[in-house]
């Protein structure tokens, strides 16, 4: 494709709009067509485009329709981008996956695995790229410490932490994200990047989840149609890999006065990396530099830089780690390169979230080949 590549967006509420302005800013790639049944959200979209490069007269030139299936029958869409709420994904793919067009997924791949394995099997039939949307890889500071895992300096990896210390759910069309049936639960909605940052970190598939969580403090107040949430706000939730790799997630939503919103460390058998998101440095602590007793804790580490990317147009979304995945998927579809991402590794981490949901429901190690996989 050396031409003008035209994009789709199907969902066009927050995340919508947010791909929307960073493909205004890849070279050769324009936003063609818009798909969205609700007003306010087609509204947001009329806003993202005239904030777009090419100003107030950008919305005239895209096609905007309600219904999904229009916008895959637009010929000047080559990429389709899928932004709408968690529990539409599995119907929606079907259409979607149906056509030759180039697709992006946003997270998560679905809200159950036995509807992410029917997308799975769907995607491995094409010849289209259809490219798993789990951003966290391009950050700054997450993808430099994968690289470092990568170099070897760590040696084996023996453990990874991830903490997630945040606000609240933001409110969303229709309040959709205010209830497991509709998000597959916090763990998957939520805590899918972190799990597929631990499956990749790891280098081997995971096999049991053990959880502990629940709603303790928030939306316990709100009622929608007479239902109260039940969307849970803490939990802490361990991983064990196949090839001996532990990992731990510490998340809690109701800690917005903590200093850093999330910490990373990887700990091997020769050294530790440690990063914060957002930030602009990975640290690494060789077990050599202080092993002696009594030296002070700190001693002989340095600073890797992980820099945002100057190319990166609005470093307020993610870490611009959504404009850095357009630009690699931009190279895959001119390249006719694999995806980075794939929906076997959306599947993996939507699993580890369901897998983490049982556990905590039923007071229990839960082993991922409960689901089928393995």
């Amino acid at each position: 494709m050396d031409g003008r590549i035209g994009y789709g967006i199907i969902g066009t509420g927050m995340m919508g709009g947010e791909h929307i302005l960073d493909i205004g800013h890849l070279d050769g790639a324009e936003v063609v067509a818009v798909a969205d049944p609700v007003d306010s959200s087609l509204d947001w979209a009329a806003a993202c485009l005239d904030a777009s490069p090419g100003g107030a007269g950008e919305r005239d030139r895209v096609s905007v329709y309600r219904r999904h299936h229009d916008l895959l029958d637009d010929p000047a869409v080559d990429v389709v981008v899928l932004t709408t709420p968690n529990h539409t994904h599995a119907a929606l793919l079907e259409d979607v996956l149906a056509t030759d067009k180039h697709v992006l997924i946003e997270k998560p791949l679905c809200t159950t695995v036995q509807d992410a394995l029917r997308v799975r099997d769907l995607a491995e039939e094409r010849d289209a790229l259809t490219w798993m949307g789990l951003q966290y890889r391009y950050m700054p500071t997450p993808s430099v410490m994968v690289e470092q895992v990568r170099s070897g300096v760590c040696g084996t990896t023996r453990m990874i932490s991830i903490r997630e210390h945040r606000f609240p759910f933001l409110s969303k069309v229709g309040d959709w994200n205010r209830f497991n049936r509709n998000t597959g639960g916090t763990l998957v909605e939520k805590c899918c990047h972190f799990f597929d940052l631990m499956h990749l970190i790891a280098g081997a598939r995971p096999v049991r989840v053990l959880a502990s969580g629940a709603q303790d403090v928030n939306h316990l107040e709100e009622s929608y149609d007479g239902e109260v949430p039940d969307i849970l706000d803490n939990a802490f939730v361990i991983v064990e890999f196949a090839n001996g790799v532990r990992s731990m997630l510490d998340l809690c939503m109701f800690a917005e006065g903590g200093r850093f919103e999330q910490e990373l460390s990887v700990t091997g058998d020769s050294a530790k990396l440690e990063a914060t998101v957002p930030g602009d440095v990975v640290w690494v602590g060789p077990r050599a530099a202080a092993g002696s007793p009594g030296t002070r804790p700190g001693t002989g580490v340095t600073e890797v830089p992980a820099p945002l990317d100057p190319r990166v147009p609005y470093p307020e979304f993610h870490q611009g780690a959504s404009y850095m995945e357009h630009l690699a998927l931009l190279a895959a579809i001119r390249s006719g390169s694999a995806v980075d991402v794939t929906v076997e590794e959306g599947l993996w981490a939507v699993a580890m979230g369901a897998a983490a949901h049982r556990s905590i429901d039923e007071a229990r190690p839960v082993e991922l080949s409960e689901f089928g996989l393995s």
